[in-house]
């Protein structure tokens, strides 16, 4: 039995099950994600001779293949969102940003320093690693595809889709932060490098990512919609793959601009969605994207479930385990909660949208990348054991109450969300 031969094998059957069990699961109580999150955990004890990723050893290799299906998913995320961007239309996503993700970094920091008895550098990291939104792992709370009416999207899966699409790159700078923090705490105690933080890490890098975000977005729309050479409006072709070349232009460019491409890639999304908003182009572009997203999350749950029974939880404590929960089940609820008040949705709506949000690939992106900048005392396994155990209950938890809850919202409200799967 030759390895290549077996994982040939394994491959296609998980690009076809990528390809069905959307559809199998839609209005029922599980998700795709928690399907091959469970094969991944199951394929490991059957006698394959399957590799078995190992986060820290294999560090690099996680970071970029996380950071593709990261920018991928933020590419259909800005494209399917109808709604202009404005501050009054998108008041819902300002107030997850600006009071939400600080306020989860800051009780999540606190509760693996005093819980976990972790150092703050270790602690930082943590919180700002499981901050981001991932609603990539619940098709039942993202918006569908992308639609002539800006006013086809219901508030809940609007603002917990934009408030992924942009809450992955402003969570860098906290990332930068655990990591400026270790540096310092290995040198000798110091507050000198927060001058440094808050001018190049939180300003000047998330102003080049905004408008690098902008000017690639228009260059591309007026290229796509309105060039003058046939051969280069693309959106008369209707190539979906054109969706690959947006993504990694504008992050690539972006980063060497030494600006977040995260929130690059998502800002060139809506921008190219405002050049023709109602072309049908954006729908192709849409679906190539999101069939790539779904092949990329399939593959990482699947690797994610073989390490989580190769036993990578023998280093997580009950402490742990319980701060994950506490995460999952109360920090986000509450600071959901908090960050909508006084906001217009209704109470069921805001409810929802405090409660799901899910942490997934972009939680394992952020450690990846955090580690390769320091070892953080030694904590790498304890690290990946809590934000793997983190994504494991929020799949599980998340994926089984998304359907029903989401379905029982739309009948209160007489809706169904447009673009959903047939």
């Amino acid at each position: 039995m030759r390895l290549a031969d077996v994982v040939y094998a394994v491959l296609g059957v998980g690009a076809l099950g990528a390809a069905v069990l959307p559809r199998v699961a839609f209005r029922r109580p599980f998700s795709m994600p928690m399907v091959f999150l469970a094969a991944g955990v199951l394929v490991h004890f059957l006698p394959l001779p399957l590799p078995t990723v190992d986060p820290v050893r294999d560090r690099l290799w996680v970071e970029h293949i996380t950071e593709v299906c990261v920018i991928v998913s933020l590419m259909g995320a800005g494209l399917a969102i109808n709604r202009p961007p404005g501050l009054r239309a998108w008041a819902g996503t300002w107030r997850l940003l600006g009071i939400t993700m600080p306020l989860t970094v800051l009780a999540m920091a606190v509760l693996a320093w005093s819980l976990l008895d972790w150092p703050p550098a270790a602690a930082l990291l943590l919180a700002a690693a499981l901050a981001p939104t991932d609603p990539v792992l619940a098709a039942e709370v993202r918006v569908g595809e992308p639609t002539d009416s800006e006013h086809d999207e219901d508030e809940v899966r609007f603002t917990l889709t934009s408030e992924a699409g942009l809450n992955d790159g402003l969570a860098f700078p906290f990332v930068l932060a655990s990591v400026a923090l270790a540096a310092s705490a290995g040198a000798g105690w110091s507050t000198g490098w927060i001058g440094d933080w808050a001018l190049v890490d939180v300003l000047l890098k998330g102003a080049v990512g905004l408008v690098a975000g902008v000017g690639v977005g228009r260059l591309l729309g007026r290229m796509f919609f309105r060039a003058r050479a046939s051969s280069l409006r693309l959106s008369e072709h209707m190539e979906g793959f054109v969706a690959l070349g947006a993504t990694f232009l504008s992050y690539g460019v972006t980063e060497l601009l030494h600006g977040y491409g995260f929130l690059a890639v998502f800002v060139t999304a809506c921008t190219l969605r405002a050049a023709e908003r109602s072309h049908g182009y954006h729908k192709v572009l849409h679906g190539f994207t999101e069939q790539i997203e779904r092949l990329l999350t399939a593959l990482l749950l699947f690797l994610l479930g073989g390490f989580l029974a190769s036993g990578a939880l023998r280093y997580l404590t009950w402490q742990a385990a319980v701060l994950a929960l506490l995460l999952v089940l109360v920090v986000r609820p509450v600071t959901g909660w908090i960050a909508q008040l006084g906001f217009r949705a209704g109470p069921r709506e805001r409810v929802v949208t405090a409660v799901f949000g899910l942490r997934g690939i972009g939680s394992l992106y952020y450690l990846a990348y955090a580690l390769g900048h320091d070892d953080f005392n030694g904590l790498e396994r304890q690290l990946w054991a809590v934000v793997a155990f983190t994504v494991l209950a929020s799949v599980v938890l998340h994926g089984v109450s998304a359907t029903p809850v989401i379905s029982r919202l739309d009948r209160l409200r007489g809706t169904a969300e447009p673009g959903s799967p047939p």
